[in-house]
């Protein structure tokens, strides 16, 4: 049955077929090089000021134009095209009854019979603004391609005008705001050339719809240069996604003009963005390999354009450097810390994005290991490994499942997604991340969305140490980095607070298990708290002897415990971890507290140990002095004493 709202548009077109409809189609030739090569016959019908000939002409030769080649979706791969998966098909069939897919952390919301665009159910932005990203209309498109059923067609058409109409520039502050912010209107230019794609041959996309298709689309392209974003990711996309409207319309007169300018932003930005040791400075690393693929795709259009000489050597040397911080930093299933609004990644995604890496870097046996899952290529030949522009440190003692690593941040300042978190690490042992992240639960929005995720952000969710539970600053300085077969070190300093610096040292030891040494030095005053978090599922939190132990069935478990020179309280605290947006689970978290009454130090260790089995081993740690009355840390597990130099 027709929607209403479709049935008024229909009725004023059947009764004023022609207002408006030539000076349209006048204005968007004038976007065109009506003598770009295969274009002649459309520049004689304009000539004439016969316009509605020039449509059909200029429809003519989009759907025989297969020179064009785009970076995902060509035609002349319709038939080798794979069935679109049950989700796929979801998202498709959801979105014909305007039940659209705005968000993975929300699923579905109905935006009503006529679709009210400005509709916002819930008071998260990032539901407004994705909205406007239409997460259904390319699963519409594959849906279509793969069954031929021209209503996917002919309802995307309608949805289409329908927002053109509904989301004019200038509607609202409100609504430009959602709209047509840089990011959503940057996706909207990316999509619509596969989309273009997908639907130019139906019998729905129509002469005088190709002229509204390519107006909006020249509008879209034009506001990302209004104003490109300061920095960041979103930059990034702004400019990936410029060259992309510019290698895929080439017609258009200012096609050459967002090509050259989307390629100098990213030669500039990569240089500004990337760290020597490979790591992207939002220090995230879902943006990291998001960053990653932006220069990719953007490389490879720009060979589609033939403009991939615009690119200096270095810009694929810095690329290659990005993915090999992205092995440094993740564990043996493919996955990465949480750090900074990151999210766990799966590894089929991971998967997916070294098979694509490796095919641009062909060479490069590390990135072919890690694509493959081991059956090709090599994996480094080292185990641990300071990123020390970024902050990343990572303990290894190998690089399959059962391994153990940890990787901790000791980062530089960052930007909006970054969380005061300084100290903070995840832990894998033996196919087990123990000491996952708090992640991030949602991004921002009204007072309530916002007090949801500034939980998530606060320095005390995660494994670090804090003045009176305040939220530290981030800057931290390396110290020390060094690694062998017995020792590996790390000793940075963070000024966490006026009149504080968090020193912290990490130790593994004999590639086996980790003693941490905290302190907080400087005159501040205070309630000094040394917090943990552990991995949901069953543990043990034992106060009386400042230790907790999991307990996991499969005999694969981990001991904290903390010792000091100085009286310390044990607290079980709130704990929650966030894999996925609006995603949360309760798990175990505790706190090692001393009060700080004067400038004195404050010091704590710890020992981190994976253990085999239900019972955790005996452990035994103090500060001792060496003879040359320099401080050491003596550590007994299982009646084997280690001497550490602190």
């Amino acid at each position: 049955m027709l929607k209403l709202k479709r049935l008024l548009f229909i009725f004023l077109v059947a009764v004023f077929p022609f207002i408006g409809e030539a000076q349209k189609a006048k204005d968007a030739f004038e976007l065109l090089n009506l003598n770009y090569p295969g274009l002649e016959a459309v520049k004689k019908h304009v000539g004439n000021n016969d316009f509605k000939l020039a449509q059909e002409a200029l429809l003519a030769y989009y759907r025989h134009r297969l020179v064009i080649q785009h970076p995902e979706v060509n035609r002349t791969d319709r038939e080798s095209q794979k069935k679109p998966s049950a989700s796929t098909f979801e998202k498709a069939d959801k979105g014909m009854d305007h039940q659209f897919f705005v968000h993975k952390g929300y699923g579905y919301f109905d935006y009503g019979d006529t679709i009210n665009w400005q509709y916002w159910p819930v008071k998260d932005n990032e539901v407004r603004w994705q909205l406007h990203r239409m997460y259904w209309w390319i699963p519409m498109g594959q849906v279509y391609w793969s069954t031929g059923d021209e209503r996917y067609s002919a309802e995307w058409v309608w949805q289409m005008r329908d927002w053109i109409k509904d989301n004019p520039r200038g509607l609202s502050k409100e609504n430009d705001r959602f709209a047509w912010r840089q990011l959503e209107t940057a996706r909207r230019v990316q999509d619509q050339t596969n989309l273009f794609n997908y639907f130019i041959d139906s019998p729905h996309f129509t002469d005088d719809f190709l002229i509204e298709f390519l107006i909006n689309y020249h509008t879209h392209a034009e506001r990302i240069r209004e104003k490109y974003s300061d920095r960041g990711n979103h930059l990034l996309f702004e400019a990936q996604r410029i060259i992309y409207a510019g290698g895929f319309f080439p017609e258009f007169k200012q096609a050459s003009v967002w090509r050259k300018e989307g390629i100098d932003i990213l030669n500039t930005e990569i240089a500004k963005q990337v760290y020597p040791d490979g790591l992207q400075y939002e220090l995230s690393l879902n943006y990291h390999v998001a960053a990653i693929n932006i220069f990719l795709k953007a490389y490879y259009m720009a060979q589609l354009s033939n403009m991939a000489d615009e690119f200096p050597a270095s810009y694929a040397q810095a690329v290659e450097s990005m993915i090999m911080a992205t092995i440094n930093t993740s564990f043996p299933d493919h996955s990465y810390p949480m750090f900074s609004d990151a999210k766990k990644e799966s590894k089929k995604n991971m998967l997916k994005n070294y098979k694509a890496w490796t095919k641009v870097f062909p060479e490069n046996d590390v990135i072919r290991y890690y694509a493959t899952e081991g059956k090709e290529g090599h994996a480094p030949e080292y185990l641990s490994k300071a990123l020390k522009y970024g902050g990343f440190y990572t303990f290894r003692n190998g690089w399959d499942k059962k391994s153990t690593a940890m990787i901790l941040k000791a980062s530089p300042p960052a930007f909006w997604h970054s969380q005061p978190d300084n100290g903070t690490f995840e832990l894998w042992v033996n196919g087990r991340n123990f000491m996952p992240d708090a992640g991030c639960y949602v991004y921002g929005g009204d007072d309530e969305i916002m007090k949801m995720r500034n939980w998530y952000r606060q320095s005390k969710v995660h494994q670090t140490l804090t003045l009176n539970n305040e939220d530290l600053f981030v800057d931290a300085q390396l110290i020390d980095w060094m690694t062998s077969p017995e020792l590996d070190k790390l000793v940075y300093e963070n000024p966490s607070y006026e009149g504080l610096t968090h020193q912290r040292t990490v130790y593994f030891i004999d590639q086996s298990f980790f003693v941490i040494v905290d302190k907080a030095i400087g005159p501040a005053s205070g309630q000094i708290d040394l917090h943990y978090q552990l991995v949901e599922g069953d543990a043990v939190v034992d106060v009386a002897n400042k230790r907790a132990y999991t307990t996991f069935r499969d005999d694969n478990n981990l001991l904290i415990q903390c010792f000091a020179n100085a009286p310390v309280t044990m607290l079980e605290e709130e704990g929650k971890v966030s894999y996925a947006y609006r995603r949360e689970l309760k798990r175990p978290a505790f706190a090692f507290q001393q009060s700080k009454t004067d400038t004195s130090n404050t010091q704590y260790i710890t020992v981190i140990y994976p253990f085999t089995g239900q019972k955790p081993p005996k452990v035994k740690a103090v500060f001792t002095s060496a003879t040359d009355g320099s401080q050491q840390v003596e550590v007994i597990v299982n009646k084997q004493k280690h001497l550490l130099e602190n």
